[in-house]
């Protein structure tokens, strides 16, 4: 059992979660919590490091065999509670922590129903944004390369393991991907308080990418000069804006509405 706090695996993981330059130098980011593993196992996500506790083996000792037998893990640690903790980013973990492989690069193919995300800076927001984009069922997702690092640990808890289920991509050139997918008949629409048509007025049943803006500058004229329509959502003069997340949530279930 690895019980020293100074153990140079405590260090290495611990930065992990404190920058995206480790995390890319690395090439990995942190996996915390039961959930969350269970969901890349589900998804087959490469793993590399699993760190648990004895309490938490007596707890799942089926999930933990089940890791035995994952020949991509390279290293598999029992530790302490101190030691897990101070890799932990949450003030109570529930016994387990990963390291995964960084995603690939490939790009996400959206043809019918996809987000696209700019200067996004919230990781709770980008967390729940995937959660709804994962239940509606969107193709795919492009962030903007200036928001949030999709692999801060912030984020990964945020989608309640649902992470591994989204294909999302960092755009270097968020612009030139969006109009890459208008060249293939995707239809662009950005989300404008003052625009006139509502969301609920968009036709979704076409292939649709749904832009979506900074938390409070929303989105830049460039992106908005690229829409193809622009739409609003409808609410109380007393109400200057809503979550950029709820923004998203009440889009895509829109769109899932009118699809089914």
């Amino acid at each position: 059992m690895l019980t020293s706090t100074k153990n140079p695996l405590v260090k290495q993981l611990r930065s992990l979660s404190e920058s995206a330059k480790d995390r890319k130098e690395q090439g990995l980011f942190l996996v915390e919590g039961t959930h969350a593993l269970i969901e890349a196992i589900a998804t087959a996500y490469p793993l590399s490091i699993v760190c648990c506790t004895e309490k938490w083996i007596a707890v799942n000792p089926d999930l933990y065999e089940q890791i035995t037998t994952i020949d991509e893990i390279k290293r598999l640690e029992i530790v302490s509670e101190d030691v897990l903790q101070a890799i932990a980013t949450t003030k109570n973990p529930d016994g387990v922590i990963a390291a995964a492989l960084m995603p690939s690069r490939k790009i996400a193919q959206i043809q019918s129903l996809g987000l696209a995300l700019e200067t996004i800076q919230d990781p709770g927001n980008i967390g729940a944004i995937v959660r709804s984009a994962v239940a509606v069922g969107i193709d795919g997702m492009l962030v903007s390369s200036d928001s949030v690092d999709l692999t801060n640990p912030k984020i990964i808890r945020a989608t309640a393991g649902q992470w591994f289920r989204c294909a999302m991509q960092t755009s270097t050139d968020i612009a030139d991907d969006i109009r890459k997918l208008q060249a293939q008949g995707v239809k662009v629409i950005a989300t404008l308080a003052n625009a006139t048509k509502t969301y609920w007025d968009y036709d979704f049943t076409q292939p649709t990418l749904i832009l979506l803006g900074n938390e409070g500058n929303g989105l830049s004229q460039e992106l908005i000069e690229l829409a193809d329509e622009a739409v609003s959502i409808p609410q109380s003069d007393r109400v200057e804006s809503l979550n950029v997340a709820i923004c998203a949530a009440l889009l895509l279930y829109e769109a899932k509405r009118q699809r089914s």
